[in-house]
């Protein structure tokens, strides 16, 4: 389980074809792996994965292709992630709660400076919109924000210039593919009502 807020910005380093998977090594840039220890899980861009090894300044995960297949950019070498380690019960819930599920794919369809500010747009798969709604949460690339509206099938989101300075949005423009993961009350919600009026098992 994870929070959203992004501890560090890493660097995929290399990636090694596996059997049915790929191995990634992971630089961590500033995160601290002191307390990590192999078998622990890190959210890398929103995915949850689990550390394998520690080698050559790295940390590695295993990516099954049903994982590739649902995330972007977990298999390009030199691309930025955001990071963030297993939420503990002690820590405080400073984002909201993220199972680190990648659900679908959104595309960036506007990245606006205005002042300190930047505007966010992303074009959601059509699922996922049925989960989202205007001042509720949801998770893009790993980090947690907050929606400021919808409109025609895309949600948009002020980014506020800590976010931009801590995370891999500095990098945004229009056409990029992001991870998301929308939020998990509102899924059993849905869920619950949808079984309540007969329309899943």
């Amino acid at each position: 389980m994870f929070t959203g807020i992004i501890e560090a910005v890493g660097n995929i380093r290399h990636v090694h074809p596996e059997k049915d998977a790929v191995r990634i090594y992971i630089d961590p840039g500033k995160l601290d792996l002191a307390d990590v220890a192999i078998g622990d899980s890190i959210a890398v861009n929103g995915a949850c994965l689990t550390v394998t090894a520690f080698e050559e300044g790295c940390f590695t995960v295993d990516v099954s292709g049903e994982t590739l297949s649902c995330a972007h950019g977990l298999d390009i070498p030199g691309n930025p992630v955001n990071l963030e380690k297993a939420l503990r019960f002690s820590d405080r819930l400073d984002g909201h709660l993220v199972s680190g599920h990648v659900e679908g794919i959104g595309e960036v369809v506007e990245f606006t400076q205005t002042g300190d500010r930047c505007l966010l747009a992303i074009e959601l798969p059509t699922q996922l919109l049925k989960y989202v709604i205007p001042k509720g949460s949801i998770t893009v690339d790993g980090v947690s924000l907050t929606v400021n509206q919808i409109e025609a099938g895309r949600v948009e989101i002020n980014l506020i210039p800590h976010t931009l300075a801590n995370t891999t949005f500095g990098q945004f423009n229009p056409d990029r593919k992001v991870n998301l993961e929308t939020d998990m009350i509102a899924k059993y919600v849905a869920r619950l009502l949808d079984q309540a009026q007969g329309r899943q098992p």
